[in-house]
Formats: structure tokens, sequence, C-alpha cells
């Protein structure tokens, strides 16, 4: 019961808190009068993929890469999965635009140098910094192309966050605060989740890809839902790809370089794989389809639980020598 209230603190500061934080850094953002583009391209990019990043990290020195590895894994799967089979049944998304194409192809791209570094067995520093660097690359492309169109989809993101402090002081505590929240939670939901692993004889890779990682994407889906809710499609289709390229780059890569991360030997026979295919089924579909529809959000949603059913239960366990 105390691991299970370890992790449900900790689920809870890490959205209150990323929530609290992005709105502080927003509004600090605009009081230093930097482009809406700018800020969503950065602040919000980094606010929303913060639960993910400090939760990998902790996990990552706590000496548990498969929560790690599995947040990150976890995370992908679901803000694809999760995300369009939960808020598209509520409003579907419509789909098109050169920037969705643009920043899908980046996403398979990183979602590909992710495998291929996995194949290795272990994300070396050097590993982490080419990460980084194609990260910083893919923020400044975007950055020289989108910066003459003050509607761009990374500007629009700013939009979806209203009600922010009004004063410069209260922004930084907001900010501060806010910092201070995603820390603790990431720390109880890390020990929590540890605790729980441990105790109910569960790899600690499952409980990264399911528990940890549901709960660190629940900033993006808030955000996803809100934009959604506005009709706002291309900016809910883009905080999943940014958010899915951010932790696939930006996460990893600043995790390695701080420590190296061993790939667990589970996550390359399955999750790894999975997370690829669909990242490009996704991809493919966001640039093909007019509309993710309520049908296809159903498909969505139906292969995520499969996938989650998957990890307690695995297909290649089950066996006839109950009859």
């Amino acid at each position: 019961m105390i691991s299970a209230g370890l992790i449900f603190a900790g689920l809870v500061l890490l959205l209150v808190g990323a929530e609290t934080m992005i709105r502080g850094a927003v509004a600090i953002a605009r009081r230093l009068d930097i482009s809406p583009h700018v800020i969503g391209l950065t602040v919000i990019a980094f606010g929303t993929s913060a639960p993910e990043l400090f939760v990998s990290l902790k996990a990552a020195m706590h000496g548990s890469p498969g929560i790690a590895i599995g947040n990150v894994i976890g995370s992908n799967i679901a803000n694809i999965l999760l995300m369009i089979g939960t808020v598209g049944v509520i409003s579907p998304f419509v789909c098109g635009g050169a920037p969705l194409r643009r920043d899908g192809m980046a996403l398979i791209l990183g979602t590909i140098v992710f495998v291929g570094i996995g194949m290795h067995g272990i994300i070396e520093r050097w590993h982490g910094a080419v990460m980084l660097a194609l990260l910083v690359g893919y923020l400044l492309y975007c950055y020289y192309e989108e910066r003459r169109r003050p509607d761009s989809v990374h500007a629009k993101e700013v939009e979806e966050f209203d009600a922010l402090p009004t004063s410069t002081w209260r922004s930084v505590l907001y900010t501060v605060g806010g910092l201070i929240g995603v820390l603790v939670g990431a720390r109880l939901l890390v020990d929590g989740a540890v605790d729980v692993a441990n105790r109910a004889g569960i790899s600690e890779t499952v409980i990264g890809i399911t528990v940890v990682a549901v709960g660190t994407s629940l900033p993006e889906l808030a955000t996803t839902l809100v934009a959604a809710l506005r009709r706002h499609s291309d900016v809910a289709l883009g905080n999943i790809i940014g958010s899915n390229i951010f932790n696939t780059l930006g996460i990893l890569g600043t995790v390695a370089l701080v420590t190296p991360l061993p790939i667990p030997p589970e996550v390359m026979s399955l999750d790894l794989w999975f997370m690829l295919g669909v990242t490009v089924v996704f991809v493919a579909m966001a640039i093909k389809l007019p509309a993710f529809s309520r049908p296809w959000a159903l498909v969505f949603f139906a292969a995520y639980v499969a996938f989650i059913t998957n990890q307690f239960v695995p297909v290649n366990t089950l066996t006839f020598a109950s009859y």
C-alpha cells in the first residue's frame, strides 16, 4: 500500500508540476518577448516531456535501466495508441499539412536510430551525444523553416495554455515550484515502481513500459485533449509527434550522457520493434488519411490494451497445462 501510495503521489506531482512549470515558463518567455514559435518549439516541448526525462534520469542513476528504457518505449507507444485511442473517440483528429509530413519523417528517423543503437545492446555516451546532436539539428531546421509563419503549429501550441501567471514573480514561482514538483514526483514514482516490481516479481522493464510510462505521459495527454477539443488537430498531432521525437532523441541522449544505458534483453525481443511498427503505421496513416475517425481510434485503443495485456501475460507463456 505504501508503494502504491508513492506511485500515486508521484503521478499527481508529475502532472501538476509539469503543468505548473510550463505555464510559468511560457509566461516568462512571453515577458522576454520570445516568439510563440520558439516557445512552442522549446519551452512546451521540454515541459511536456519533463516527467519522462526526470523519471528516466532518476531510474538510470538509481541502477534501474529497465525503468529508464521502458519509460521511453512505453511513453512513445502510449502517446500514439492511447492518445489517438482515447482523445480520437471524443474528437477525431484531422490529418494533413506539410509540417506533419516533415515531423513524422523526423520521428521515424529518430526511432530507427534508437532501434539501431538498441541492437548494440547499450546506449553509450557517444550514442547519447549523437542523439542530442540530431535533436538540435531538427529543432534548428524547424525554427528556420517556420519562423516566417506566424501561424505555425509550434506557435499554435502556446495558445493551448491560458490562465498564465500575470506577474514576473508569480511566473518564476510557477516555474521553480513546478520543477520541484516534477523532481519530487519522479523520485516518488521510481521508488514506488521499483518496490512494486520487486515485491510482485515483475520486471522493472514491464513496470516502466506500463505504469510509469502512462503516468509520465499524462501532461501530453492533457495538452492533446485540450487541443483536440478546440478542434486544433494539427496542434494535437504535432504534440504527439514532437513529444515522441523529444523522448527518443532528447531523453535517451541526455540520460546516456550522464550514465550509459544497457538495453534489457526482453525489450529487444518485442517492445522495441513494436514501437517502431506503431510509429511507422501512425505516421503513414497521418500523412495518407484525411482524419483519424472514431473507428480508427477504437482500433488504436484495442491495440494498446492488447499490448499492455501481453506485458503481464505474454502470449508465449500461455499453455493448456491446466486442462
